[in-house]
């Protein structure tokens, strides 16, 4: 695996010396702007699978995107390597609609030391959860950014990410009810630990991600990419986009519902991917929001 093909695949051609803040951010950044949260490969009849050379092939080298567990895996081997101190955490998503967090350590995140500090950094929760900067780990302090405010909570050392969101406007009055929106202003995220861990701890939870029918993942299918200025969606045969902050603390939500032949075209121009094998969309019933 090579630091500089990885480099290449997200456009990034700044520092790789400087181990500070700044080249943290950026590199978060081009890494959310050319690599989709996606699960696709679930729903072409390929596994989701973990070890980082696996991962690096997918993303790099087909430049394919992938779920929380493999791309801030490839995120985390790309800080490690460039000489960033990394740890390996795991989350809690929350579930609104059963009001609490799972009970399965389901997401992967990365803690960052920069002199003396800690930053939460996380590249795979997508759509317009997406942190675009990192979170410096502080409890109760407001951190706003182009997505959102977000904040961070401990308790009883448990961490929670929390976020507080803009009002939204959608133009297409058919959409106003869309099982895809969310309607809270106030929501919470995922919660987490600072326990080290390894990626061999996900191998359990990344099978049953992608086999049970209680899945979220195997419910919908979706592909998620951030822009300078909002954010893309394809979940089941629904193209959303999402303009942050396009006036007065509202944001803009777009949606248009796409026939088969599209989904293709849209996955090639909007999220540049390809597929091997064909994509069966999927809009199953568990709660999915974009």
């Amino acid at each position: 695996m090579d630091i500089e093909a990885y480099f290449e695949r997200i456009g990034y051609q700044n520092s790789r010396n400087s181990l500070d803040l700044e080249t943290l951010t950026s590199i978060l950044q081009h890494q959310i702007r050319t690599v989709p949260f996606e699960n696709l490969n679930i729903h072409c009849g390929e596994p989701m699978e973990l070890d980082i050379e696996t991962v690096f092939d997918q993303i790099v080298r087909k430049k394919r995107g992938g779920w929380c567990l493999q791309v801030n895996h490839l995120l985390c081997w790309a800080l490690t390597t460039v000489g960033f101190e990394t740890t390996m955490l795991g989350g809690y998503v929350y579930n609104p609609p059963a009001n609490k967090y799972s009970s399965g350590m389901i997401h992967l995140l990365v803690q960052v030391a920069i002199s003396g500090k800690n930053y939460i950094v996380d590249a795979g929760f997508g759509r317009s959860y997406q942190l675009w900067e990192p979170l410096e780990l502080v409890s109760g302090k407001d951190q706003p950014q182009m997505p959102s405010v977000f904040q961070l909570r401990e308790e009883n050392g448990i961490w929670y990410l929390d976020q507080i969101r803009r009002q939204q406007y959608i133009p297409n009055q058919e959409f106003i009810n869309s099982d895809l929106l969310e309607m809270n202003t106030y929501r919470k995220i995922y919660s987490f630990t600072l326990e080290p861990r390894t990626i061999e701890d996900f191998e359990s939870i990344n099978t049953y991600l992608q086999t049970s029918p209680a899945s979220v993942f195997t419910s919908k299918s979706f592909c998620s990419l951030q822009t300078p200025e909002g954010v893309h969606c394809l979940v089941g045969w629904t193209l959303t986009y999402r303009k942050f902050n396009y006036k007065d603390n509202v944001d803009l939500v777009e949606f248009k519902n796409l026939n088969e032949e599209e989904i293709d075209e849209v996955l090639k121009t909007v999220f540049g991917i390809s597929l091997r094998r064909k994509l069966v969309p999927k809009h199953g019933d568990r709660s999915f929001t974009v």
